[in-house]
């Protein structure tokens, strides 16, 4: 039997979710987010891309500018107000110092103690293969909030008054395969699933595809784990004390 899932501390007060696309963070982890802030904390998201490869049927010129629509009608549903993104190439996103310094830069920006950030592992649960750009961020996202404590990385940043940040206590990883911690998320379930259908040009390009059915998708999503935490419905995350 699988061990059970720590509860997950809420003993921050900002944090900040770093992700490669536009409805990443409402695929699951968007339920989470709605109850911290209801609990006057501080979420903000940083958008690696604008999503530009994500429609096959609009050009990336078009799909850039309805995405980043979608997603900041996503994030103000789950209390989120401050949305913002790096405009990396979508679907080429390449791990390397460029964005490691931009991550680092937002963790310095937003001096979170809770940082969130998505799948970095090749694979997802239940086997299915991981995209490039899932795996580069949420690497880059690890490796950052090292990079964002250390003065002697990035030294340009401190010149920039974006002093060194240390007070990042641990680091959640959203849709890993290796789960440690859950958030409940029975209370704001609902509202992550009016999140995900803020994505409505997204998922009606999805078709026929399961995920395009938010209710059903993050329903099943928050039952995956429940057995793991006394039934409840939750969001998963694998966590990195620091």
């Amino acid at each position: 039997m699988p061990e059970p899932l720590t509860e997950l501390s809420e003993d921050f007060d900002r944090g900040l979710a770093v992700v490669a696309h536009p409805d990443d963070l409402e695929y699951g982890a968007a339920a989470a987010i709605a109850r911290w802030t209801d609990q006057n904390r501080t979420v903000s998201y940083l958008l690696v891309t604008r999503g530009e490869a994500g429609i096959a049927t609009l050009p990336p010129g078009q799909a850039a500018l309805l995405r980043e629509a979608e997603q900041r009608a996503a994030a103000a549903l789950v209390g989120v107000a401050v949305v913002e993104f790096l405009d990396h190439p979508d679907g080429i996103i390449e791990y390397g110092l460029r964005l490691r310094r931009d991550i680092a830069a937002a963790i310095r920006r937003h001096r979170p103690q809770l940082v969130l950030t998505a799948n970095h592992h090749p694979v997802w649960p239940g086997g299915a293969l991981n995209s490039p750009d899932h795996r580069h961020v949420g690497q880059a996202t690890v490796d950052a909030v090292a990079d964002a404590a250390n003065e002697w990385i990035f030294p340009d940043l401190s010149e920039q008054g974006l002093e060194p940040w240390t007070g990042v206590q641990r680091i959640a990883v959203a849709g890993s395969p290796f789960p440690t911690h859950a958030v409940d998320v029975s209370t704001t379930l609902d509202r992550a699933v009016d999140s995900l259908r803020a994505h409505r040009v997204y998922l009606e390009a999805l078709g026929d595809h399961p995920m395009a059915d938010a209710a059903n998708f993050l329903h099943a999503l928050a039952a995956q784990t429940a057995h793991r935490f006394g039934g409840r419905l939750v969001t998963s995350f694998q966590v990195f004390d620091l």
